[in-house]
């Protein structure tokens, strides 16, 4: 008997039988698995088809309606009157402005936010936390109020007006026109890129930034090359978050721009309160739903895998 007999005696058939149904075995572990997570989801899906899905149905087959000649919608026949309706040149224009608002808006939050996003991930923890504070803190305060407090700041008799005609510049008119605008969504969607930038640049290799100063690249070529290509997952995120809300904006349009700054959130509830022409309303706002989908779809192929 030689002493690998010894050593490793033969396996009995118990083992064997253990050994062949152990893949079964692991099989039937996943599925439980499965039948638990799906458990615990069961009521996130609840909400997200009670709250999400149903309202999009319903807005979906309002948006095939016809509207009758007593402001009523009629849903026996389905039609694309609707949808033809956002090709005539008012909505175009109005579509077409609030898509131009929407990418300013964006490119400005981007500016600002990418050096500050950069300084601040660069911070030490104590003054990096110190100055996220500062960032959340707009949120402690309604949405509502802040915009209204951007239209004091920018009226007529407000500090920038003074301010400018304190200097000899004049009165400076800003409140009820584009700029004014802008200047709300900036200030009100600044933090949704400002955190993603944050999250992305704190995972970068510092010592990827100096390797590259070692070999003789200046700034700009360390940023195009290093930095730009390594946060993209947090450019492609803020610029979503910042892009979708500023198109479907409403109360900043309403309070700074006024009349003469019609977008498409107000657009869109002026058919629904005002007009009472429901199937416009509602694709137009099926439309911006299927826009943002295929943002969101992008933003999980592109950066979502990797932020």
């Amino acid at each position: 008997m030689t002493i690998t007999e010894i050593v490793a005696p033969e396996p009995s058939g118990d083992e064997n039988e253990v050994a062949a149904a152990t893949p079964e075995f692991e099989r039937a572990a996943k599925r439980a698995a499965s039948r638990r997570g799906f458990l615990i989801a069961l009521p996130a899906y609840f909400y997200l088809v009670l709250f999400f899905a149903i309202p999009l149905v319903i807005v979906m087959v309002y948006s095939f309606a016809t509207r009758n000649r007593f402001g009523g919608t009629d849903l026996s026949g389905w039609n694309l009157d609707a949808y033809r309706k956002l090709s005539e040149p008012l909505v175009r224009d109005i579509l077409f402005r609030s898509l131009w608002l929407a990418l300013i808006t964006t490119v400005i939050c981007l500016i600002i936010a990418y050096p500050f996003s950069y300084y601040l991930a660069t911070r030490t923890p104590t003054i990096r936390n110190v100055m996220l504070v500062f960032v959340m803190i707009p949120f402690w305060t309604n949405f509502l109020v802040r915009n209204y407090a951007w239209r004091v700041l920018l009226g007529t008799n407000g500090p920038v007006s003074k301010a400018t005609d304190f200097v000899g510049l004049g009165d400076t008119r800003i409140l009820f026109t584009p700029t004014a605008v802008v200047i709300g969504l900036v200030y009100g969607f600044l933090p949704f890129m400002i955190l993603p930038l944050y999250a992305s640049l704190e995972r970068i290799d510092l010592g990827l930034v100096e390797a590259s100063r070692d070999l003789y690249a200046n700034g700009f070529q360390t940023f195009r090359r290093i930095l730009l290509p390594l946060s993209m997952p947090g450019v492609i995120a803020g610029s979503i978050l910042v892009f979708i809300p500023s198109l479907g904006a409403y109360v900043t349009p309403e309070i700074l721009g006024g009349a003469k700054t019609t977008l498409l959130g107000s657009y869109i509830v002026t058919q629904f309160l005002t007009a009472r022409n429901w199937p416009v309303g509602a694709s137009l706002s099926f439309t911006l739903t299927v826009v943002m989908l295929f943002a969101t779809i992008l933003y999980f192929r592109k950066g979502g895998r990797t932020l």
